[in-house]
């Protein structure tokens, strides 16, 4: 299974209601994809956090790169001022504190001005 855990910056506090507009396409096209396994978001004040599960990545890599997840993606600087993004391959789907620990320690992140 692949795995893929992100975290948002949000530029500002009110940018939360564009991410959300931009989350509720995304999900929903995400539940339609053929791979989709689990999706879960949490998040508070300007730090937004994603993790999703992947039955292969070719399914990921199409969800990611189609659809109102290929625009919330060409929109992220607009919002944003970093996104740190992880996908590895695992039997389990981590808890919280593990997937952002992960995402700490072996994350890329892309910083927007």
């Amino acid at each position: 299974m692949h795995i893929t855990v992100t975290s948002l910056k949000l530029k500002r506090l009110w940018h939360f209601f564009i991410l959300a507009n931009y989350a509720f396409k995304v999900t929903k096209q995400m539940r339609n994809e053929k791979g989709f396994l689990s999706f879960k978001n949490k998040g508070l004040g300007r730090m937004q956090y994603t993790l999703s599960a992947w039955e292969s990545e070719e399914d990921l890599k199409r969800f990611a790169r189609s659809g109102a997840h290929k625009t919330a993606m060409q929109k992220t600087n607009k919002i944003a001022s970093e996104v740190n993004t992880l996908t590895y391959q695992s039997d389990i789907i981590p808890d919280w504190k593990a997937a952002k620990d992960l995402l700490l320690t072996k994350g890329k992140v892309i910083k927007f001005t």
